[in-house]
């Protein structure tokens, strides 16, 4: 019996066909849809079913269904929404992974849906439960536990519950408290001050005070006595966890059950194969602490609500009535339920429509068959990657020589050798500073010797660079899309040049295979266009061809290239721009596919047959986040649901899995014993492949420290490059953002970025490169900036970077207080430092009046004195410089400015009794109207102009207004 979405209940029809969450509640055994207001809002009497609905890179859907039991809700309640799951998730296509949540005791993947908590409330339908709110705020004591997502429980409001390995929030009428017990975790004290900032906009409208205690601080100080004496007074805590009821009993090991007509049978076996499982059934496998339900595809939807009510009878009679339950479906297992058995075979990959097409299409054209329309073609580019890398900077690279590398010249810098090991450091314009890569390729047959040295030379470098630069290993045949445009065109040589290599093909009698520019060679092209195209140099036979690929063969002083049919003219064009550099300026004899000459064959070892299938590369899945731990060489890991550029604490290492590539993301204040374990936390990730999704060794790997993340890594976030500039742990600053309005507090001002010289999108094959491909003091500049320059500008953007008037915000870690309406503004909103300069500067861009007005203030006779005093050669220069520097940043900083809000003068003042809000304290003036600026200034524009530009703007940023 099949069940489609006109069976389900009228509330459930329609579900799941776009991204997103929908909520039910089950009223009188009914779902009831939830509003999206109310998402995230349970109550302790109810059951709900949530659905998670989310699309793939490829387009397609994928479900998750959860059903959440609050604690008070009855078991005839649990059975029913349990069957409804059953039922939505056949009307979906019966793929979707479902989900059993109790009440405190929910999985990480329902909580990361609702950050960055929930707090059920109590009541529910069946009590009979009014949403009125209570007149009178009840004082509330809630114990908060976890490092990435946060279990918030409600506990006893009496001092014996508090002690010193956890974090507890106490939630009083016009002041919310964190409680931060001694041996609590920085990681969990971050995540406790989300759960207070939500408190106190869901319960307080945003208004009431929060304060920090920190476990220790006696009655001496204020806010710390204030918490005390809520509790009647200081006393010393108790050493153990006075809450520990989340405890649970030991798993009695692994059990599975068949379900046939509602009763469960033991399969008694020696291990745990996939086997075991028969299609025509579904099982029950017993974890313990967890439950998993496996139905196999030609299960009927009555087999699958008996085993499902099968696993719901378990809770009842076990002592484990917490434990989690997950439903799958025979081909879409989960990773965790595929861990639980001894053996699990690799799935087969099911071959697309489209290559059977290309078979036949091949062979057709073969025959000389006109195939236009059978097969669907698709621009090469479209179905590459984006490589979100800057492609015009400076690139140099080393190849490696036992203990020394070798710069090659720049001609050289993209022909690679497959025995042999390289380094490259490549520097290109990001978007607010220059961003640089260093990384290793290690060619197939290269040596460990040569491997070694190279991961040695290429961590000095990346030290020695105050590890800026983001670090990459590797591997040929695995390089990502943002090695092939750093290097544009890239060959592929056989053999190798380096000694290690030399001695171990003699030791161990391996024939030499290393290119020779007048022996037979064949070389496949590969690419999506001129600045993304490669030649592989593969064995010369006749079996390497493929119909969808170009190729050029030379040898016996004859050079040939061959199209295969299934070929685009794209593809033919990467071919004569590749010829180019393999073998410039000689003479080629074009083979057409199915009229290849005799000579063609006989350089090829003769005729046989070869694939006429595209070679399919990996494809980028959907990324997860791993949190980890190393030690001992042992790794733990632990998935981020849902994560967000947050998720990122600076304390801890986390890993981007992406399939085709991984990125190791190192915090700032991580152990620097561990950091030169980074690469091999990498290759463990890889070897133990958690996500048992066959992961090869060679995978590349990146290494990313905070605050020097390249874009290519940032892609994957809705990333605020402000955050990971902060002072102080994760804590610290989350504390920061809350009592600073949202202002982050910045370790360096942002660099400038230098200029790099451009180049066409699709230049000519005849032009050599435009882009500088070594590091040059001589290299080609936009706008013609010189070291001087950069070093003056240097100078006078570390001037006065707050107002002096106004102090420093406090970044203590003890008690911090937060004042009332205190709301955060959006961070990307906040203007850079400059803007200030840049609003003043406005007002004097137009030449000077031929009139003059009187100057009253006696700064701007000073000033005037100065402007008649004769320049020194200094001066002279530095008002050349300043020029340059104000005709640079006009043009961006104008736009800046005319996007601030304006108040006037008396809301701007200190003491002001209407103070503007949400604004940048240390630049008051930049909020200013022009004409106020100018009344304040009491000087005309044509006064102003006689002073030297490096005066003009001193001037502008160091007069104090207010």
């Amino acid at each position: 019996m099949t069940f489609s979405m006109r069976d389900l209940d009228q509330a459930l029809q329609g579900a799941g066909q776009k991204s997103g969450i929908e909520i039910w509640r089950i009223e009188n055994f009914k779902p009831v849809t939830v509003p999206k207001e109310s998402h995230g809002k349970f109550f302790t009497g109810d059951s709900y079913i949530v659905l998670k609905t989310t699309a793939s890179r490829s387009g397609s859907l994928h479900h998750d269904i959860h059903y959440w039991l609050g604690k008070d809700s009855s078991q005839d309640e649990a059975g029913a929404v349990a069957v409804m799951t059953v039922e939505l998730d056949s009307a979906l296509g019966g793929r979707a992974v479902q989900y059993r949540e109790v009440q405190g005791h929910e999985t990480e993947k329902f909580l990361s849906y609702f950050k960055p908590c929930i707090i059920p409330q109590e009541g529910g339908v069946a009590s009979g439960f009014n949403h009125v709110k209570p007149e009178e705020h009840q004082t509330r004591l809630y114990i908060c536990k976890g490092k990435h997502v946060v279990r918030v429980k409600e506990v006893p409001f009496v001092r014996s519950t508090l002690n010193h390995e956890d974090v507890f929030i106490l939630d009083t009428e016009s002041k919310i408290f964190q409680f931060n017990g001694s041996k609590s975790s920085i990681q969990e004290r971050a995540k406790a001050l989300e759960v207070v900032q939500y408190i106190k906009d869901t319960y307080h409208d945003g208004k009431c005070d929060i304060a920090a205690v920190e476990d220790g601080r006696m009655m001496a100080d204020a806010e710390a006595g204030e918490f005390w004496g809520l509790f009647g007074g200081f006393a010393p805590l108790p050493k153990k966890p006075a809450v520990n009821d989340d405890e649970t009993a030991e798993s009695d090991g692994i059990k599975l059950f068949s379900v046939d007509k509602g009763k469960t049978d033991a399969v008694e076996a020696e291990s745990l194969t996939k086997e075991l499982l028969d299609t025509n059934k579904c099982y029950i496998l017993d974890c313990g602490l967890e439950l998993f339900v496996w139905k196999g595809r030609n299960t009927s939807i009555d087999q699958r609500k008996n085993a499902t009510e099968a696993a719901e009878e378990f809770f009842r009679s076990s002592e484990l009535p917490k434990s989690n339950l997950v439903s799958v479906m025979e081909g879409y297992e989960t990773v965790m339920f595929r861990s639980k058995f001894d053996s699990w075979p690799v799935s087969s990959t099911i071959a697309e429509p489209q290559q059977g097409r290309g078979k036949v299409a091949a062979l057709l054209q073969r025959q000389g068959v006109n195939v236009q329309g059978l097969v669907k073609t698709s621009s090469s580019s479209k179905d590459e990657p984006k490589p979100y890398i800057d492609g015009t900077g400076n690139l140099q690279v080393w190849r490696i020589n036992c203990e020394e590398k070798i710069l090659l010249e720049a001609a050289e810098q993209s022909k690679f050798y497959s025995g042999d090991c390289y380094i490259f450091q490549y520097s290109y314009p990001g978007e607010d500073r220059e961003e640089h890569l260093v990384g290793t390729w290690f060619g197939k047959q290269s040596v460990e010797e040569d491997r070694a040295s190279a991961i040695s030379m290429a961590n000095k470098m990346v030290e020695s660079m105050k590890f800026m630069p983001a670090q990459a290993r590797i591997y040929e045949g695995k390089e990502p899309i943002q090695f092939f445009v750093i290097m544009q065109s890239f060959i592929t040589f056989k053999g190798g040049l380096s000694e290690a290599f030399k001695n171990y093909i003699a030791e161990n009698e391996i024939p030499d295979t290393t290119y020779e520019a007048e022996g037979v060679a064949l070389f496949r092209v590969q690419g999506s266009g001129p600045e993304n195209m490669q030649a592989i140099q593969i064995e010369a036979v006749s079996t390497g061809l493929n119909s969808s690929h170009c190729y050029i063969l030379h040898g016996d002083s004859t050079v040939f290239t061959w199209c295969g049919n299934l070929t685009s003219s794209d593809d033919q064009e990467l071919m004569e721009r590749m010829l180019d550099l393999i073998k410039p300026n000689e003479p080629t004899k074009a083979q057409k596919e199915g009229s290849e000459s005799e000579q063609f064959w006989e350089l090829l070892g003769g005729k046989s047959e070869y694939p006429s299938q595209k070679i399919k590369k990996d494809g980028e899945s959907d990324p997860h986040l791993f949190s980890c731990t190393f030690t001992n060489e042992n790794l733990k890991v632990t998935e981020i649901f849902n994560f967000t550029q947050d998720d990122l604490m600076t304390e801890d290492i986390f890993i981007l899995d992406c399939h085709t590539e991984i990125f190791v993301w190192v915090g700032q204040q991580v152990d620097p014993k561990k950091k030169p374990q980074v690469l091999a936390i990498g290759e463990n990730f890889l070897k133990h492949d958690f996500l048992l999704e066959n992961l090869a060794s060679e995978t590349p790997i990146y290494i990313v420290t905070e605050g020097n993340e390249p874009p290519f890594f940032t892609r994957f976030f809705t990333w605020d490059s402000s955050k990971s500039g902060m002072h102080g742990n994760s804590f610290q600053r989350k504390l920061a953002i809350l009592t600073n309005k949202g202002k982050p507090l910045l370790d360096k001002p942002k660099r400038r970025v230098p200029a790099y010289s451009s180049r066409s999108t699709v230049p000519d094959k005849s032009q050599p490169r435009s882009r500088s491909m070594t590091f040059s003091p001589d290299r080609a500049r936009v706008r013609g900036r010189s070291p001087a320059f950069n070093a003056l500008a240097a100078n006078f953007e570390k001037l006065n970077i707050r107002n002096q008037s106004t102090p420093p915000p406090m970044v203590s870690p003890m008690v911090r207080k937060l004042y009332p309406k205190s709301h955060a503004p959006d961070l990307s909103k906040i203007a850079p430092k400059s803007a200030a300069i840049a609003a003043r500067t406005a007002l004097f861009e137009k030449s000077p009046p031929t009139s003059q007005e009187p100057l009253t203030s006696p700064s701007s006779s000073e000033a005037t004195n100065q402007a008649e005093a004769p320049k020194s050669t200094s001066e002279t220069n530095e008002e050349e410089a300043m020029s340059s520097i104000h005709e640079d940043s006009k043009e961006d900083e104008a736009e800046e400015e005319s996007s601030l809000p304006t108040f006037p003068y008396e809301r701007l003042k200190t003491d002001s009794e209407d103070p503007a809000s949400d604004i940048d304290l240390t630049r008051r003036e930049a909020y200013m109207t022009s004409s106020e600026f100018k009344e304040k200034f009491e000087m005309t524009k044509n006064e102003f102009y006689k002073l030297p530009k490096w005066k003009q703007n001193k001037l502008k940023m160091s007069v104090n207004l207010f």
